[in-house]
């Protein structure tokens, strides 16, 4: 499942990135070949970057490739397990509470509100959804590690 998660996730940021970079070439082109910049890639722009790092910043905690600090579960001993199931789970509760609860409660806020950018007129939940699927995306993550931690803590330490 995690790989599967993780491709689709891979893949979306691609496209997100790939739309991104056309529609900045696009506006330096129009600005200054055309002397007619488009009024709406200012905005796209500013969207794309808040779903590109969102989205970016939940993959990259599933690759830990974030910043951490392993200096005490890598001298914790027998302790390790349980270090390591505290702060992913310190993390999943994080990630549920504030970026998935608190972020649908701002998508349902917007879409009440029936609020609209300026320039594409796209639904501003659209674009504030981005907060709590990151956030499901951190809570995953962080479970599936808890879960591999919890099978892994009879095994034998693997040296290298």
């Amino acid at each position: 499942m995690r790989r599967a998660v993780d491709g689709a996730t891979r893949l979306l940021l691609v496209a997100l990135m790939a739309a991104s970079v056309i529609n900045v070439l696009w506006q330096v082109f129009s600005r200054y070949v055309t002397e007619s910049p488009g009024s709406f890639t200012d905005e796209l722009a500013r969207y794309l970057l808040v779903w590109v790092g969102l989205l970016g910043s939940a993959y990259a905690a599933g690759q830990r490739l974030h910043v951490a600090m392993d200096l005490l579960p890598q001298r914790a001993g027998k302790a390790r397990t349980a270090i390591t199931l505290f702060a992913n789970g310190i993390v999943a509760v994080f990630s549920l509470c504030v970026l998935v609860a608190g972020g649908a409660g701002l998508v349902h806020l917007a879409f009440e509100l029936d609020q609209r950018s300026a320039a594409l007129g796209l639904p501003i939940a659209g674009v504030y959804l981005a907060a709590p699927l990151s956030g499901l995306l951190i809570a995953f993550y962080a479970l599936d590690d808890m879960a591999t931690a919890w099978r892994q803590r009879s095994r034998p330490e693997e040296t290298s």
